[in-house]
């Protein structure tokens, strides 16, 4: 059976790979922050939650003390790359695509054949191995249809990871920073906070108070799958479902998308904000966050009316 953990491991092989490039270049610091990001990927699951801490631990403090450096290796020219894009055109993003299409087409093949009865994949678990089968076909065909030197795909990844650094695994510390908050019980005292502050049958107050929270949390967090539990915990079920009986299919939602206008406003969502104005070298690191406040308000409110509406006088 081809489990999650095989995902793990091929992951672990990529950065493993790009340690190895650093360490060959003299770049230390990149070198043991990637070289400790493929160990926590090999050997995470079987470590104790101590020695896990004390990995992220050292990887804080390599990202802390300005020791990963932007790479640039030796790869193709602006020039070169100009003339693939008139040669290739829109057929450059193949390989992209069979990424998406090898994970949906797989799973519904999968899903839906007497193939799921062999028991290949790790159940429930599907889709996402069949992303990183994916990956792999693409690698596969880009490199047998463009013929790129053999290290090319290892130092153009390692180019792009260098380039956004320490929040390339931004994501993943803010989810679990919300895994915390959740098991800490955060979400029970905000609850009880806002159980004193917010009047007695007071609909619409709660559903502000929740699409405001599941924001502000999100851009402390960077996540809004981080601060859903939170938010979820303290007013979204045992408010707006348990007490108003809303349609907790509206709130679920509609919150997540409340938490989702916090993502445009905050740098704390490095992958959407920070990272393309790192790519592109803006000169304003925020350029990004402040073109999108306008969208992000207008929509927030529409959040608030949707779910006001929607989970309890339409589909209540």
């Amino acid at each position: 059976m081809i489990t999650y953990e095989w995902l793990y491991v091929l992951a672990g092989v990529f950065f493993a790979i790009w340690s190895l490039l650093s360490l060959r270049d003299g770049r230390w610091g990149n070198a043991s922050f990637w070289g400790l990001l493929a160990a926590s990927f090999f050997f995470g699951s079987h470590l104790s939650d101590f020695a896990n801490g004390v990995l992220v631990l050292a990887m804080v403090a390599i990202a802390g003390t300005g020791a990963l450096k932007r790479s640039d290796p030796e790869t193709t020219s602006i020039e070169e790359r100009r003339d693939y894009s008139k040669v290739l055109g829109n057929k450059l993003f193949v390989p992209a695509l069979i990424v998406p299409i090898t994970a949906v087409a797989g799973t519904l093949l999968y899903n839906y054949t007497p193939l799921k009865e062999t028991g290949l994949f790790e159940a429930r678990r599907e889709t996402l191995i069949l992303f990183g089968v994916g990956v792999l076909i693409a690698l596969v065909v880009a490199m047998a249809w463009l013929r790129p030197p053999a290290l090319a795909p290892a130092e153009e990844g390692r180019r792009l990871l260098d380039s956004i650094g320490w929040a390339a695994i931004l994501p993943q510390m803010l989810a679990a920073l919300g895994a915390v908050f959740a098991l800490a019980g955060v979400g029970e005292i905000i609850g009880g906070v806002a159980g004193d502050i917010i009047p007695d049958g007071s609909v619409f107050l709660t559903v502000v108070v929740f699409a405001l929270g599941m924001a502000l949390f999100t851009m402390i967090m960077g996540n809004a799958f981080a601060a859903f539990p939170v938010m979820a915990a303290a007013i979204g079920i045992p408010l707006l479902v348990e007490t108003y009986d809303g349609n907790p299919a509206v709130i679920g939602a509609v919150g997540m998308l409340a938490g989702f206008c916090g993502t445009l406003m905050t740098p704390m969502a490095a992958n959407f904000n920070i990272v393309p104005a790192a790519l592109l070298e803006l000169k304003d690191q925020n350029g990004v966050i402040r073109q999108q406040i306008g969208t992000a308000i207008p929509l927030w409110l529409c959040n608030v009316a949707i779910i006001y509406v929607g989970a309890f006088l339409l589909w209540n």
